[in-house]
């Protein structure tokens, strides 16, 4: 009866100890299209792989979008009592322009535009150089990398030849001039994920037609290279794109994981193709939860070098937002709901953010820093575990600090629960050169106000030419969704 008595004590002070055995966590899965509850395979652990970049340039922000959502899965599961185990490949040679397996090579179209000649130790430079970027931005994305492997594909070479070989003793593979290809027709459940057909997977291709190859959805293996490559049982050359992801994944967590996330635009046939080789070598089911975000798009269009529409973080950075302002933006929307990417609407995000960061800096001083349970903490919580519902996590958090129903103590602790789920520093909130209307100087206020009055009378003009008044004294003006945002560019 004492121990009893004491253990629920302990559990009443502490209730964080007691959920972390009892949280329901509900994802969306692409493979069956309906959201489910997250049962891991091994009891308190998670292993998860995230599709990586390919280093052959900076990562544009349509592409950070897809490590900020699997940054917020992983924190989730932490929060919950998880041990997360984490893989994010390097592509650091071989990729094609198309998830098909057409079009130039996007390593060697780096090495071209960077003048340097083809070899692997050039690409093995080039592509360190990038996923250094790569590391220091999603760093300025809060986006915690410590427990995260970041394999090279380069450096799997011979995990990768061992793969195909067993899909070619298997009777999965078959041998072209040109290389090794996997036979779709062999494996039952091609195209499964997504509800891919085969009629619709051979439209989505965009192979060139390859005479040798027995339809138009098999996809290479190895890519035979008589000058550049790794030596196999197939002769020079250097694996496809499909397979790395598949031999590392194996590798590192073994034949079954438990989640793969990535971009929506790999359903149809990377993540496909995946499935296919990795199923077809073990026999065994490859992933239980398949997870993807939504493009992020500029206008009518999705972000892509490849367009020419890129932003990069750099370009976020250049103009004076706190590199977090853009991961408050992403969490503005549902993962799985696309978003349109628009200065005005990063402004927006930012200034949000940094009221938010005012808030914070108040309550922790009335709080003393010291945090209570309440309700609202566990309203937030059961938000974040449906199926990442941060627009509504996000909603909770600012109604609850405006609220006066909550003590300081019961929203200091709501601010550490929402820290920790989504990154945006606020607990310890940068210092920030975003602006409230208290700080702001009346000189600017005026000219702020007339600048309004001549976008009212639709005096672009002249509103174009106060704005360059502000920009001089010191200030940036964006149009934001609820007027104008201010933030001052020198200190």
């Amino acid at each position: 009866m004492i121990m009893l008595a004491f253990f629920a004590r302990f559990f009443k002070k502490h209730p964080s100890v007691m959920e972390k055995h009892t949280a329901r966590i509900f994802f969306t899965n692409t493979l069956s299209g309906k959201k489910e509850l997250f049962i891991p395979q091994k009891p308190g652990i998670a292993l998860m792989y995230t599709c990586g970049p390919t280093v052959y340039g900076p990562a544009h922000i349509g592409n950070l979008r897809a490590f900020i959502f699997s940054d917020t899965i992983a924190r989730v599961l932490k929060v919950a009592g998880y041990r997360v185990r984490r893989v994010i490949n390097i592509t650091d040679f071989g990729h094609l322009v198309s998830d098909g397996d057409d079009g130039e090579d996007k390593m060697t179209k780096g090495l071209r535009r960077e003048g340097l000649t083809l070899t692997l130790e050039n690409m093995r430079a080039m592509a360190e150089k990038y996923a250094a970027i790569f590391f220091e931005d999603i760093a300025f994305l809060n986006i915690d990398t410590k427990e995260i492997t970041f394999p090279r594909a380069s450096d799997y070479i011979a995990e990768q030849i061992a793969f195909i070989t067993t899909l070619e003793q298997k009777g999965y593979a078959y041998r072209t001039r040109d290389g090794v290809y996997f036979d779709t027709a062999r494996f039952s459940g091609y195209g499964k994920l997504g509800g891919i057909t085969m009629c619709c997977q051979q439209e989505n291709t965009r192979i060139k037609k390859n005479k040798e190859k027995h339809a138009p959805a098999d996809f290479v293996l190895w890519k035979s290279d008589s000058k550049l490559g790794w030596e196999s049982p197939w002769g020079r050359g250097f694996p496809g794109w499909h397979i790395e992801c598949s031999a590392m994944a194996r590798s590192l967590l073994g034949q079954e994981i438990d989640i793969h996330t990535g971009g929506e635009d790999h359903i149809a046939i990377h993540h496909n193709n995946e499935i296919a080789q990795s199923e077809a070598a073990s026999g065994r089911t490859f992933v239980h939860y398949w997870m993807h975000n939504a493009f992020l798009n500029m206008g009518s269009e999705k972000i892509s070098k490849s367009l020419g529409n890129a932003v990069y973080l750099s370009d976020v950075i250049t103009k004076k937002f706190n590199p977090l302002a853009l991961r408050y933006f992403f969490l503005q929307a549902h993962y799985r709901t696309p978003l349109s990417f628009s200065w005005d609407a990063l402004a927006g995000a930012a200034s949000a953010l940094n009221r938010l960061w005012d808030i914070a800096r108040e309550i922790a001083i009335e709080s003393k820093h010291k945090s209570a349970p309440s309700e609202i903490r566990e309203r937030f919580l059961a938000t974040m575990r449906d199926d990442l519902a941060t627009p509504q996590a996000l909603s909770v958090l600012w109604d609850s600090l405006r609220s006066e129903e909550y003590t300081p103590e019961e929203k200091w602790g709501l601010i550490e629960d929402a820290d920790v789920h989504l990154g945006l520093s606020l607990v310890n909130p940068p210092a920030t050169n975003g602006l409230t209307e208290k700080n702001v100087p009346e000189e600017i206020r005026d000219m702020l106000a007339r600048r309004q009055a001549a976008r009212d009378s639709k005096d672009f003009k002249e509103a174009d030419r106060i704005r360059g008044e502000i920009s001089d004294r010191g200030y940036r003006v964006d149009d934001g969704p609820n007027g104008p945002v201010l933030t001052r560019t020198t200190l």
